[in-house]
C-alpha cells in the first residue's frame, strides 16, 4: 500500500535537507506518448509537476531549486514542438507571477537567454523583477541552458589579470550560478543515467537521485522519498568518514 504523505512527513529530518536541490525534469514526452497525448500535453502536465514541487520546497525551507527547463540541444526539436514550447513558457512567466508572490518565491534564469526572442526576455524579465523582494524558495530556470556553453562564457569573463591567481573557488563567481551553493541532491526522473549537460561543474560533489517516475507524475510524495534518500547518505567529498 502506498505511503502517505503525512507518515513520509515524519520522517524528514529539517536539519538533514539539502540546501539546494536541482532537477532534471524529464519525461513529459513518453507520459504524453503512453497516453496518447500530443507530446504538448505531456510539457504542460509538467508545469503542474513544477508547481507542486516548488511549493512544498518552500514549505520544508529548502532555499533553492534549479529546473532543468530548456537546453542548449533542445533547439534541435521540431519547430512544431520549440513553437509550443515557448508558448508555453510565455503563459508561465506571465500566469504564475502572483502564484509566485503568494509563496514568497524568487525567480531566476540562467543560460543563454539572450537568444531568446525578444518578448519572451521581456516576459522573463517582468517576471524576475516582479518577484526580485521576495525571501523563500529561489526558483531557477535553465533556460537555453548547457553546463559546457556555461564553462565556455565564464572563461570569456575572465580578466587576463587574474588568470594566474584563477582558484576553483574564484571561478565560481564568473558561473551564471555565482548566487547560489552548489547543489547537495541533483533528481532525474525517467529513470535515464546521465547529467545531460547540467551544472557540470556545480554538481562535482552533487548527490545523484534516479527515478523510473516520468516528470508529470512526480508529485510532493516522490520529493519526500527523494528527500529521505539523501538524508540516508553520508557524504564524504573524497575523504573517509
Amino acid at each position: 500500500m502506498e505511503e502517505r504523505e503525512e507518515e513520509i512527513l515524519k520522517r524528514i529530518n529539517k536539519d538533514k535537507l539539502p540546501k539546494h536541490i536541482a532537477i532534471i525534469m524529464d519525461g513529459n514526452g513518453r507520459w504524453a506518448k503512453q497516453k496518447g497525448f500530443p507530446r504538448i500535453v505531456g510539457h504542460k502536465k509538467g508545469v503542474e509537476t513544477v508547481r507542486k514541487v516548488v511549493t512544498l520546497c518552500g514549505e520544508l525551507g529548502i532555499s533553492a531549486l534549479t529546473l532543468y527547463a530548456f537546453s542548449t540541444e533542445n533547439w534541435a526539436r521540431p519547430k512544431t514542438e520549440i513553437k509550443a514550447l515557448m508558448g508555453l513558457l510565455k503563459i508561465y512567466l506571465q500566469k504564475e507571477i502572483g502564484e509566485l508572490n503568494k509563496n514568497n518565491v524568487k525567480l531566476r534564469a540562467i543560460g543563454r537567454l539572450k537568444e531568446f526572442p525578444d518578448q519572451i526576455q521581456e516576459l522573463l524579465n517582468k517576471a524576475i523583477e516582479a518577484t526580485g523582494k521576495n525571501t523563500g524558495v529561489i526558483l531557477t530556470l535553465a533556460l537555453n541552458y548547457g553546463a559546457r556553453a556555461e564553462i565556455i562564457d565564464a572563461i570569456k569573463k575572465i580578466p587576463a589579470s587574474e588568470i594566474e591567481g584563477l582558484s576553483e573557488e574564484s571561478f565560481k563567481n564568473y558561473l551564471y550560478t555565482n548566487y547560489l551553493p552548489y547543489p547537495e541532491l541533483l533528481i532525474r526522473t525517467s529513470g535515464e543515467f546521465r547529467l545531460s549537460n547540467f551544472l557540470l561543474w556545480q554538481a562535482a560533489y552533487t548527490e545523484i537521485y534516479i527515478t523510473d517516475i516520468l516528470w508529470p507524475d512526480f508529485g510532493r510524495i516522490e520529493l519526500l522519498k527523494a528527500l529521505i534518500n539523501y538524508q540516508d547518505r553520508q557524504r564524504k567529498f573524497g575523504g573517509i568518514l
